[in-house]
């Protein structure tokens, strides 16, 4: 059974901001503009272009496995206006938490329920919406069916691209509808706070995009996100505090949209949450004097709820201008009317422009290393490893010699992290021999040539050490595609040369495949991944490439990392790989009990190896 449509919203799911391009966002941006017009002054015959017509058929699921109020109850009363079936999952009493029910086999229960199905989740655990879109999409297919759609409605520190939305709508209302620039400030728990993380993508709507980080270094945004910020073209600045933000710039240079999130002190280890009032006081606009600073027409902005005790946008400016909070929040009820109708294929036939594409069909497989590849051969491999033809029969005894035994037959990996310290060389071979399994004969070690560089500003040249490293292999007769692949990932860079007789038959560079699937040694570190072990929902994860050697888990769409992680602290992902004697089950840990600054990288590496 076929479900096409020319609606190109009808059936997409929204697991994170950057899963709508610039123009899908502008134009729900335009028609919330009109459903808001509508309500404040038009008749109720004048909202019904709005709502979603045969709605018995559609069933809208809540299903909140965390505490809210904002997004719950927008979302009700949005479905509420679409007289949408609705549905609110009761997860205390559910059996995902009285019998350890899989949430994929609880959404493929409710699924059966209503010919559509729309999902609003909110959960822990980062990258749910994305994992149940792929899964439930597929089984949909089985079944012949429409495939349900995902609504993220908050997962962890991941993101929350609805209240994203509700926020740019906002932002567009005090702008004059102006995309042209925009200037905003964020300032508060930029680390933990999953609203400010859909902003990398969010403010891509503006043609001009400065963004001020207000933040201790304690709580600065992760760094996969500060770089996407400027892989978009945004002007980042950054500053420890309000008072430093304020002291470093004159009232003009300020910007006019000053947006507050709370200290997430549950998601916190305890070395930190011991220094709350003084990382509280830097985020927090506690001096009345400060309001003469501002620029005009400045407002303050919060996802909400204030700390009734100690918020960061204290009650004395509740009735002052600066208060935008309440409008922004208000705002959430339209732009999620206008979410529902769009999803649903209501609205959305007149749209033109660029359709974007979420991290499903961003994951580009058949050129990715996929090691659960039933055909195991080098063909859709051959962008990261390439075959260097062997132009004569090279002597083993004329290279390898300081150090290393030369070998008759065998297999030799060279050039490993060259250019790297000594330590990160190290490293590198001990990760390769535990990942290949390497528990054979051979001598291994850290090399160095002398080349000549440029000396600095002068016109003088000196010698230079550069190390790389070197294994010898003589009982690894031939090394196969699968194990290729898994070098290719582990040590991008190095050569393997196949010996026979002496001389080198075949000869390997490796680079760095473009994404990871299927690859049971590598797994996602963030303990609240959907795809953690020890989360037990049975879903792979996979790892695609951003910038350099970080990659980004594609079941979160982005980003992870808890700060139990000592130095891997930020959440862009790197490649791990799982120890295989010293490993730890992930539920044994706690990650609100430690501090990152409790805990030293060896210790980590020992413990669960080198993760994310």
């Amino acid at each position: 059974m076929s479900f096409e449509t020319s609606n190109t919203f009808r059936g997409r799911s929204l697991t994170a901001a950057g899963d709508w391009s610039v123009d899908e966002q502008r134009y729900l941006y335009d028609q919330t503009r009109k459903l808001k017009h509508a309500w404040h002054h038009g008749s109720e015959s004048d909202l019904d272009p709005f709502r979603i017509q045969a709605p018995k058929e559609l069933s809208v699921w809540l299903m909140f496995l965390e505490a809210s109020t904002r997004t719950k109850e927008s979302f009700r009363n949005a479905a509420n206006f679409h007289n949408a079936t609705l549905n609110t999952f009761d997860a205390a009493t559910s059996s995902i938490g009285k019998k350890s029910e899989s949430l994929v086999d609880t959404v493929k229960m409710l699924y059966g329920y209503s010919k559509r199905s729309i999902f609003i989740i909110r959960s822990k655990m980062e990258g749910v919406c994305l994992a149940l879109s792929e899964q439930l999409g597929d089984y949909a297919g089985r079944l012949g069916r429409e495939r349900p759609v995902f609504l993220n409605a908050g997962d962890g520190r991941h993101e929350h691209p609805t209240q994203e939305f509700l926020d740019e709508f906002t932002f567009l209302e005090q702008l004059n509808w102006d995309t042209k620039k925009i200037h905003v400030a964020l300032i508060g728990d930029l680390l933990h706070g999953r609203t400010v993380h859909s902003k990398a993508d969010g403010l891509k709507i503006f043609d001009q995009v400065i963004v001020d980080l207000v933040a201790p270094p304690e709580l600065n945004m992760p760094t996969n996100y500060v770089t996407r910020m400027q892989e978009n073209g945004f002007t980042i600045r950054t500053f420890t505090s309000i008072q430093d933000y304020l002291e470093k710039n004159a009232k003009e240079e300020l910007s006019p949209i000053w947006y507050f999130t709370r200290l997430q002190l549950e998601r916190m280890g305890d070395e930190i949450r011991d220094r709350e009032a003084e990382l509280r006081q830097a985020v927090t606009f506690y001096n009345p004097a400060w309001m003469e600073d501002l620029p005009d027409g400045c407002k303050f902005y919060h996802p909400l709820p204030r700390h009734r005790e100690r918020p960061v946008i204290p009650n004395f400016l509740d009735q002052t201008p600066l208060n935008g909070w309440d409008g922004q929040s208000g705002n959430g009820y339209f732009t999620r009317i206008m979410e529902l109708a769009l999803v649903a294929g209501h609205v959305g036939d007149d749209f033109k422009g660029q359709v974007g594409q979420n991290a499903i069909a961003k994951v580009q497989r058949s050129h990715s290393l996929d090691l659960g590849s039933a055909v195991d051969t080098l063909n859709v491999a051959k962008d990261y490893i390439k075959e260097i033809p062997v132009t004569r029969k090279t002597r083993v005894e004329d290279q390898w010699k300081v150090g290393i035994k030369p070998v008759d037959d065998g297999t030799v990996i060279d050039h490993i992290a060259k250019g790297k310290s000594q330590k990160e060389i190290w490293d590198r071979i001990d990760r390769i021999r535990r990942l290949l399994k390497l528990n054979v004969r051979g001598s291994h070690g850290v090399f160095h040539s002398n080349v000549t560089v440029k000396d600095g500003d002068k016109d003088t040249h000196k010698k230079q050490k550069i190390f790389k490293g070197i294994m010898s292999l003589p009982d690894v007769q031939e090394i196969t595609p699968t194990q290729l692949k898994k070098l290719a990932a582990a040590s991008p860079g190095c050569t393997v040369n196949v010996i026979a007789n002496q001389s080198v038959q075949k000869k390997y560079r490796l680079d760095m495949p473009p994404r990871i699937y299927n690859f049971e040694d590598i797994s996602c570190a963030n303990p609240d991944c959907v795809t953690a072990k020890a989360a037990y929902q049975n879903v792979s994860p996979y790892f695609y490439r951003t910038t350099g050697d970080t990659f980004h888990a594609g079941i979160v769409a982005g980003d992870t990392s808890m700060e139990i992680f000592g130095s891997w602290r930020e959440r862009s992902l790197k490649i791990s790989f799982r120890r295989e004697a010293k490993s730890i089950d992930a539920k044994s840990i706690d990650a609100k009990s430690i501090d990152a600054k409790s805990i030293d990288a060896k210790s980590i590496d020992d413990a669960v190896g080198l993760t994310c």
